[in-house]
């Protein structure tokens, strides 16, 4: 028997791979809330209109995005996929706010060669800074190290840290450069220049494309929705009803694969004996074989404490922000243009992260809905002594008012804090990932991980992280 903890988007994941593999025999799935889904959330507004608290849209693309459509089309929700193409103004225009109004970021070859504020020089210099800037020294570093010393303090300030708010709501000062750009770190290593780096492995893939290639090199295989996404240009894709649709598909999938789901119920310990896990669920011992966790690595930490305090101190070691979720609906079409949202560099000093326009990407009827996120690396900065909804609400409305011109009141909102909710890859992240599964391979333990704590926050790379997870028992 295995007993899968958690039953977010990860741990649906883990338990829906682990169906095939008998090796795990009957899965029991334990969850402390009173839900299945995690972060993934849609609420209906009082018109209808969608309220997501978490993730809402997906990238197609790469492994990780063809291997998410595989398990759309598996649970039979292909019929139910909103596809957003590359032309369309979701895809294309994405703003930051800086120096007090909106700033459209550059979204077309030509547009690289104009000056485009907040920049003050045409981004296609960036090229000649990489020239000049060499090699530096081996390791890890931080995100916003590496940009402002490779490309400029301007696309480190304007680009790059505004970016780390809308992907993990984190401080590039402090996010390891592994996590977004570990390829790039790789080129300047091997070659002293990205732009160097990139014109080898171009010239390489063109090389490699004069001569005849065996049917293994082949390009994969696209099949159904991750095949159709390619042919019609998918930048991103949604589900009708909202993204809370996939985890009720994988629930209704795993009750019928006979996988034992238990709501409202507390993992309090855990201790692994020569030949069995003891697990302690809600205060009664359990003996299961095998653990798969897709627990926040900190709060595993906490289970593994007493028999593995060296793990526990690695784990409790990756640390997590915390996000405020306040979404809005606003009578008549009011935004000033079509667009994902707007992001703000940490710089500006505002106590928000960025805004997203939802009525854009999945629009409803005639009224406008809005998602304001705030909080993350600085919301105990700015909300440590106040976070109540009604001060919260205020300032983002605020917000809203000054950098869109709202003026009408909001019609609806629905407002969320996320506690811990997303991982924060420092500096040294990787390094660390590789001593938690070495301990964990060198004491044989029972124990597989999966989730955001390790290998990638996105929606795809949690998914993903689950089918590997399980393929590594095999």
């Amino acid at each position: 028997m295995t007993a899968i903890l958690g039953g977010g988007i990860s741990g649906l994941s883990a338990a829906f791979y682990a169906l095939e593999n008998r090796k795990l025999g009957p899965l029991v799935l334990l969850e402390i809330s009173d839900r299945l889904g995690g972060w993934m959330r849609s609420v209906k507004s009082k018109s209808n209109a969608i309220f997501e608290k978490g993730p809402r849209t997906v990238r197609p693309l790469g492994l990780a995005g063809a291997n998410t459509l595989a398990m759309i089309d598996e649970l039979n929700l292909a019929d139910k996929i909103i596809p957003i193409s590359s032309a369309h103004s979701a895809s294309k225009n994405r703003l930051i706010y800086a120096d007090n109004k909106l700033h459209t970021l550059p979204n077309s070859l030509m547009s690289l060669f104009r000056v485009n504020s907040p920049f003050n020089r045409p981004l296609f210099t960036v090229i000649f800074d990489d020239l000049a800037a060499g090699k530096g020294a081996a390791g890890d570093e931080s995100l916003y190290s590496f940009t402002e010393r490779r490309f400029g303090k301007d696309i480190a300030d304007y680009l790059i840290s505004p970016m780390m708010c809308g992907i993990c709501a984190g401080d590039a000062k402090k996010i390891s450069v592994n996590f977004l750009f570990k390829s790039l770190a790789e080129m300047e290593q091997k070659y002293g220049s990205i732009v160097k780096g990139l014109w080898k492995k171009r010239w390489q893939e063109i090389l490699n494309s004069k001569r005849k290639k065996a049917p293994e090199e082949k390009a994969e295989m696209l099949v159904g929705s991750a095949a159709q996404a390619r042919r019609e240009r998918w930048a991103i894709w949604g589900l009708q009803g909202g993204i809370q649709q996939l985890p009720e598909a994988l629930e209704k999938k795993l009750a019928e694969g006979d996988v034992q789901i238990r709501l409202k119920t507390q993992v309090r310990s855990i201790t692994f004996k020569p030949d069995f896990v003891e697990v302690d669920v809600s205060g009664e011992i359990q003996r299961f074989e095998r653990v798969i966790s897709s627990l926040a690595a900190g709060e595993l930490g906490k289970l593994l404490q007493e028999q593995h305090p060296q793990l526990a101190r690695e784990l409790e070691a990756i640390p997590t922000v915390t996000v405020a979720v306040i979404n809005f609906e606003f009578p008549g079409k009011i935004l000033p243009m079509e667009a994902f949202g707007f992001l703000v560099p940490p710089k500006e000093k505002i106590p928000i992260l960025g805004v997203i326009f939802d009525s854009c990407t999945f629009p409803h009827r005639s009224s406008t809905v809005l998602t304001v996120m705030m909080g993350g690396a600085w919301f105990d900065e700015y909300f440590g002594v106040n976070s109540s909804r009604e001060h919260m609400e205020s300032l983002a409305l605020e917000q809203l008012r000054k950098i869109l011109g709202i003026r009408v009141d909001p019609s609806d909102t629905h407002f969320q804090i996320l506690k811990n909710c997303i991982p924060q890859y420092i500096v040294g992240h990787e390094e660390r990932v590789k001593r938690i599964r070495n301990y964990i391979s060198a004491h044989k333990m029972p124990l597989t991980l999966c989730g955001s704590s390790y290998q990638g926050v996105g929606l795809n790379d949690v998914i993903l992280s689950a089918k590997q997870a399980v393929h590594d028992i095999s």
